[in-house]
Parts: C-alpha cells; structure tokens; sequence
C-alpha cells in the first residue's frame, strides 16, 4: 500500500508575507557554480563548474515554523533544540473554524462543536490542526488580518487532552492583531506556553488537502539551538 504526502509548508522567498516587525527573508547567492571553481583554485585543473551555495537570512518565525517555549519564555527556556520530538509525528485531526467571524478567539465550546461536526474524539498526542481560511491568501496583505485564533481557554483545553503539538493556517496562533487591540488583551493563547508545555505551528497550508482525520502528520522542526522558533516542512500522509 502506498501513501499521498500533502504538503502543508509555505514557500520561503525573499517577497513572502511575514508578521509585522518580522524581517523579510534575504537569499543571496554567495558562490556560483564558476565563482567556486575559481576561488578555491581547481579552474587551473579546468574544472569550471563546482558547487554553488547561498546565504540565506530568515527569521525563524518566517514562513512554516513551530513556537518553542522561549518564544515566550526567558534567556533559561529551551528553544527549538528542546521540542519533544515523540509529539511531533502523529495522528492529525483538522478542525474547520472558517465560518467564525474575522477576529473571533476560539472558544472550548467550538472546539467542541467543531470535533462533533467530524464526529471524532481527541486522543493523546494527536496533532491538532485549525482550518482559518487565511492560507487561501497568504500572498496577499489581508493574510494578516483576515482570520480567527485561539483563546487561552481553549488552548489549554487542547493541553488537557494531551494534545501538546498543534498548528494554524493563519499566521498567527491567537486572533489577529487588530482583533488584540480592540479587545485590548494581547496573545493568550501564546502566553500558556509561560505554565503550560505546548508547541503550536503557524503558516501552515493546504489543509483543505487533508481529511479531518485518519491521517499522520510529521511536524519535525529544524534543531536551531537558542532561538523561539524553527521551521518546519509540515507533511500531511494518507494511506493510499
């Protein structure tokens, strides 16, 4: 039996959409296929065509990434090199939020309503996947805008059930920014990372490629050391 890997990762480039204050990434090609060739002396040996290799500057919540707990955390909390990895394979769920208004924080009772609508009961460690609608533009200024979020309470139900690895389409965790100001309470959702042990991934894209569950997901992020943040190639796998 083979399987159908759905790929739910953003593209990294240099004209992306990334969170406000966020520095857009940089890809800078620092040799070329010739330049190598000839900087390390092999072209007198008529060699012309070596391996080329870029600089690439990002920041590590640019594009498909997963928060560690030092995003909100201190100089002591571990960064990505910390993140369980035994959380980050699992079975997906994928809850569809797209009918709530723009700026709504998702509460424990549309959770609930939402896994009743697939007819499903969270386990352990499943990875659970919030369908904002948002990755349906996210080359687009209103990616920052348009969509919904978690609240603490909500989060924090997620936790309960152990479901401690979870992710979003939208580019931030919590409700977009202006939805924060109006409410004039700024990224609950995140700040359960400050008592609770809880990794969520944002950017993600494509789960409308998904099912809502009876799938695996592999979240792995990269091993940077120190940082609040890593990315991740996030790939959804269906049985064929």
């Amino acid at each position: 039996m083979g399987y159908r890997f759905v790929d739910l990762s953003m593209p990294v480039h240099q004209e992306m959409k990334v969170f406000p204050r966020l520095a857009q990434p940089k890809v800078e090609m620092v040799d070329t296929w010739k330049g190598f060739a000839e900087a390390i002396g092999a072209s007198e040996y008529g060699e012309d065509h070596l391996t080329a290799h870029c600089s690439v500057t990002v920041s590590d919540h640019a594009g498909t990434h997963m928060d560690a707990l030092k995003h909100m955390g201190n100089e002591e909390t571990p960064g990505p090199e910390g993140i369980p990895l035994d959380y980050c394979f699992g079975d997906g769920v994928v809850l569809d939020f797209r009918h709530l208004d723009f700026g709504s924080a998702i509460t424990i009772e549309d959770m609930k309503e939402a896994l009743a609508r697939i007819d499903y009961k969270l386990k352990p460690r499943d990875i659970v996947l919030i369908r904002t609608g948002a990755s349906d533009y996210n080359d687009e200024d209103r990616y920052l805008t348009d969509h919904v979020g978690m609240s603490a309470e909500a989060t924090k139900w997620l936790i309960e059930q152990d479901c401690r690895v979870t992710g979003t389409d939208a580019p931030t965790w919590d409700p977009p920014v202006w939805a924060m100001f109006e409410t004039k309470k700024f990224w609950l959702a995140h700040k359960v990372m400050m008592t609770d042990a809880y990794w969520h991934i944002e950017n993600l894209t494509n789960l409308g490629d998904l099912p809502p569950h009876g799938f695996k997901l592999s979240v792995f992020p990269v091993k940077w050391v120190g940082t609040t943040g890593a990315p991740v190639r996030a790939v959804g796998i269906i049985d064929g």
